[in-house]
């Protein structure tokens, strides 16, 4: 599942946003109880852009920010209950690895779903259908 985190610059070394971005993914597995699964580990992708700092914004005007973006299948966080755990969590996981440098109002967390039967992964198109199956089948 592609994750995207954007970041402003300044707030987070590299190192730091490397291990952000692993700690993000091993939340969504976590979150979906699919930690070990051999389909889905090596799916966990995505990357962490930096952007200066007069170029996020909030409020209309220049200001420090970290958005962190999920593209999922339409059958991810199937309850409120889900999604508030995996916001609350990956809020934590951006306090905790910048060390203090943004503010938690300033952390945005959303997830966009795909579009049902155009989840390609290695050249195939996999229905939601198939994506599931492909996950219980690697459990």
């Amino acid at each position: 599942m592609p994750i995207q985190i954007i970041i402003t610059e300044g707030l987070i070394t590299k190192e730091n946003a490397q291990k952000m971005h692993q700690a993000v993914g091993q939340a969504f597995l976590d979150n979906h109880q699919i930690s070990d699964n051999r389909f889905m580990l090596p799916n966990i992708v995505g990357e962490v852009v930096f952007m200066d700092s007069e170029l996020t914004f909030s409020g209309l005007k220049p200001s420090p920010l970290a958005i962190v973006e999920l593209r999922v299948p339409s059958f991810t966080f199937g309850s409120q209950a889900q999604k508030d755990s995996f916001v609350r969590e990956v809020t934590d996981i951006v306090l905790t690895h910048t060390g203090g440098t943004i503010d938690k109002e300033s952390i945005w967390v959303n997830a966009v779903y795909a579009v049902e039967g155009l989840w390609g992964i290695a050249g195939k198109a996999y229905t939601n259908e198939e994506l599931g199956e492909a996950i219980q089948q690697a459990s």
